[in-house]
Order: C-alpha cells, then sequence, then structure tokens
C-alpha cells in the first residue's frame, strides 16, 4: 500500500512538476509589511531579552540596550523584531515564572516600539504573556508550542485578532517516530484545528517546522519527543523537504540560524556558525520560506541581493528544487 500526502496532491504543470507558486495564497499585512506567497521572503530579526538565550550576541538587557538593537536590526535589513523574554531551547533548562517573562517583555516592547517603526513579533508560548504583549501594541505572536502548551492560547490569539505563528509540537511525549514532514504536518494541522475552534482566521495563520526542539529527550516542557530518527538529522530532512509545507496552503517561517545541528554537523561553536547558518536560510527561500527569521540579518540580507541580480531564468530554476 501507498502512502500519499497532502503534497501528493499538489497540482502539477504540464511537465509534471508541483505547482508550488500558485498553492499558497495566503497574505498577512502586519503594518506596512505583506508576508504572502513564495518568492517575497521577509527577515525577521532576533531580539533575545532573555540572559539564558544560547546565542549571546543576540542578548540585549534593559531599555538602553534593546533599543539600540531594535535600530541596528532596522538598519540591517530587518523587516519585523522578535522579541523573545524566555528560552525555550530544549536541551537547557531555562524555566522562569510568567511574572518575569511578562516583566521582561513589557520592557522590551516598550523599548522596541520607541526606537523603531518595525512590527513587533512576540515569541512566547504562554497565554498571559501574549494577552500582555498584544495590549502593548504587538503585532505577531510567535508561539513554538502550536497553541498547545498553554490551553488559553488560542482564546488570547483569537480575541486579539493578531496574526499567529504556529510551531510543530507534541507536547513533549512520544507522538512521532522520525520528526519527518509528513509527520510535522501532522502536528502543523492539529495546532490549526485548534485554532480554527476558536474562530483564528486561516488567513492569520503562519506555520513554523520547529527546527531544533525535536528531540529524543529534552530540559524543558518545548519539544516534541522522537525516537526512530537522530534530531540533527531530523532538521536536515526538513529543510530538504521544506517545500512540502506548502500541503498546508500558509506561509512558512523558518528559523536555522545559529541552531545546534550546525554545530553538531559541522562541529563549530555557535559564534562560529553565520556563514552555515546563511547557507541554509538561502536554501530554505529557495524552497518556498515566507520568513527568514535569523540572529544574521545584515548578511542573508545581503545574501538575498546577490541572489536577486541573478538572471530570473536562473534563480526560477533554483527554487523549489530538491536538493
Amino acid at each position: 500500500m501507498t502512502n500519499t500526502s497532502e503534497y501528493d496532491n499538489l497540482p502539477t504543470d504540464s511537465k509534471g512538476l508541483k505547482n508550488h507558486a500558485i498553492f499558497v495564497r495566503v497574505l498577512i499585512l502586519l503594518k506596512n509589511v505583506e508576508i504572502h506567497k513564495r518568492g517575497q521572503v521577509k527577515i525577521m530579526g532576533i531580539l533575545n531579552a532573555s540572559p539564558e538565550s544560547f546565542y549571546k550576541k543576540s542578548i540585549a538587557i534593559g531599555s538602553e540596550s534593546i533599543s539600540q538593537r531594535a535600530k541596528e536590526l532596522e538598519l540591517e535589513g530587518a523587516d519585523i523584531i522578535d522579541i523573545g523574554t524566555m528560552s525555550t531551547a530544549p536541551y537547557i533548562d531555562t524555566m522562569i515564572p510568567a511574572r518575569v517573562e511578562g516583566e521582561r517583555m513589557r520592557c522590551a516592547i516598550e523599548a522596541v516600539k520607541g526606537a523603531t517603526n518595525l512590527p513587533v513579533s512576540i515569541d512566547t508560548p504562554r497565554a498571559a504573556v501574549a494577552k500582555l504583549s498584544f495590549e502593548l501594541g504587538a503585532d505577531l505572536i510567535n508561539d513554538v508550542s502550536g497553541l498547545v502548551h498553554d490551553k488559553k492560547m488560542a482564546e488570547v490569539v483569537s480575541q486579539s485578532g493578531l496574526p499567529i505563528i504556529i510551531g510543530a509540537f507534541g507536547n513533549g511525549r512520544a507522538r512521532c517516530n522520525f520528526g519527518n514532514v509528513r509527520e510535522t504536518i501532522g502536528l502543523l494541522k492539529k495546532s490549526i484545528e485548534i485554532a480554527n475552534l476558536k474562530m483564528i482566521s486561516d488567513e492569520n495563520i503562519i506555520v513554523d517546522p520547529s527546527i531544533g526542539f525535536f528531540r529524543k529527550d529534552g530540559k524543558n516542557p518545548f519539544f516534541t519527543k522522537i525516537t526512530k530518527r537522530e534530531w540533527y538529522q531530523r532538521d536536515l530532512d526538513i529543510i530538504s523537504d521544506l517545500e512540502k509545507l506548502d500541503a498546508l496552503s500558509k506561509p512558512v517561517c523558518i528559523s536555522v540560524s545559529n541552531k545546534s545541528f550546525i554545530g553538531h554537523v559541522l562541529h563549530l561553536n555557535a559564534d562560529e556558525r553565520t556563514i552555515p547558518s546563511v547557507v541554509f536560510e538561502l536554501l530554505c527561500f529557495l524552497k518556498g520560506a515566507s520568513i527568514i527569521r535569523t540572529h544574521n540579518v545584515r548578511e542573508i540580507k545581503l545574501a538575498l541581493k546577490a541572489l536577486s541580480v541573478l538572471p530570473s531564468t536562473i534563480t526560477d530554476k533554483l527554487k523549489f528544487t530538491s536538493f
């Protein structure tokens, strides 16, 4: 018996190739920034206001430092700023009280909004922090747990009317064997169902395959347990098959910047991963990512610009190719 997926049902062109370009039609407007179909990628700059975050160069603590970093991200070419005030990296124990996360978020949002007019995304799995952020003027909610960890999150998102990035998430239990694209799509579909039940518009949903968050074990609740594939191989598999997320008809946000799979396969420390990060980010763009979430804004901006000067006959051949 042959298993089929949503990807198998994508329309094909005259050459039998999957017609990705017409399949994803969603458009989301964040202030003056449009998030929509393939080929028009936006750069989301990461600003971590959490001292425990794994990539120390992305950390900004205190209003003055956060304001300065927000200005730098804008000058480097960011279209959106994503604020995180609690690390969710699965291999470290970084849980902090919701009160502390909220206090950090208030300080960070106020500082960023005072320094730039860029749309503000807030990276939190907690409904209380999301609600506070909405009240402070956030433009986008980024939940790595896909509305699953905090049962009140979907309601908060629905009431806010804000777009939501839902991460693929299996709640730390043995939900997946390999964490491959088929299983990842299955998890994302469950989160989309949660969103739909709470009347969150399909047009407000962005999906994220959660690079780095599928593990055999972890030290906090924000990972999906896999049993038959090494975590770094799973991440490489997802990047290789990223175009298959088109089956969900949603914009795709991807975050590979300085992630641990790069360090593992290339034996690099976190501050040595910029070049391979940009290579993987370019590949994700070519495979249809709508948002590149990154620490390396200037570098990926320049790389995308370099790619854009090539004749379209070349870049069109590269896009959506199985590498």
